[in-house]
């Protein structure tokens, strides 16, 4: 698991709302049994959303929203399907963990 990769998300019963979840934990903590997640939401589904605060991403032809506010820790062995990384996307991922966590 590293961080920056998305899993499916394993709850059948809210993956319609929100397919993936991003795992935002620090690579360094590895070693945890859980690990920390933002759920990515379908966009059509999220209604209005801050820009800075919860970054739209394409992934497998979905666009989906961060919705930074609601992290959750999961169980690492909860995330089982990786679907992408968006490691590529890491400033715009950290900007808006700022801004939920510092308000800048």
């Amino acid at each position: 698991m590293a961080q920056f990769d998305v899993y499916l998300n394993p709850n059948s019963s809210t993956r319609q709302t929100i397919p993936y979840l991003l795992d935002v934990q620090a690579d360094l903590l590895d070693m945890l049994a859980t690990r920390v997640v933002v759920p990515l939401v379908r966009a059509e589904t999220m209604g209005l959303s801050a820009s800075k605060l919860n970054p739209k991403f394409t992934i497998n032809d979905n666009v989906v929203v961060m919705s930074s506010a609601e992290l959750a820790g999961v169980t690492h062995l909860s995330l089982s399907e990786k679907v992408i990384s968006l490691k590529a996307q890491r400033d715009e991922i950290i900007a808006a963990l700022d801004l939920l966590f510092t308000g800048i």
